[in-house]
């Protein structure tokens, strides 16, 4: 074989120049509200079933549900519910072809992050 000789290159230069841009820190929200929304199915699936296993098991999930832990992960998914709702409505609204210049994705980026941010406190106030 022959004998390679490695160049010395940095890794990823364009690292240390990268800006995010709105477009993609909404897009990195939007699977990580997805995948959080999962989590917290699975922590409503825990609390019925200790409530049809028994009282003792329901006490101890339903301790942990309504304590200041529970009421933060179910308002931050209340709002990631919201925002994973808005960013669809946004998706749906690329995949027709519409919105895809940089200033209306922008525009429509805020509009999520505002929109999720007023209905979830709407939410909390009427509910």
């Amino acid at each position: 074989m022959a004998d390679v000789k490695r160049v010395e290159r940095p890794l990823s230069p364009h690292i240390s120049i990268y800006r995010p841009q709105l477009t993609s820190i909404t897009s990195i929200l939007t699977r990580i509200t997805g995948n959080a929304l999962a989590v917290t199915a699975l922590l409503v699936v825990w609390w019925l079933l200790a409530a049809a296993t028994s009282p003792e098991y329901f006490a101890t999930a339903n301790a942990v549900v309504t304590s200041w832990f529970g009421d933060l992960v179910f308002t931050l998914s209340l709002w990631a519910m919201w925002y994973h709702y808005l960013a669809g409505l946004r998706h749906l609204y690329f995949d027709a072809g519409k919105g895809l210049d940089i200033p209306t994705a922008e525009k429509l980026g805020w509009g999520i992050i505002i929109g999720s941010v007023v209905l979830t406190l709407l939410t909390i106030v009427i509910v």
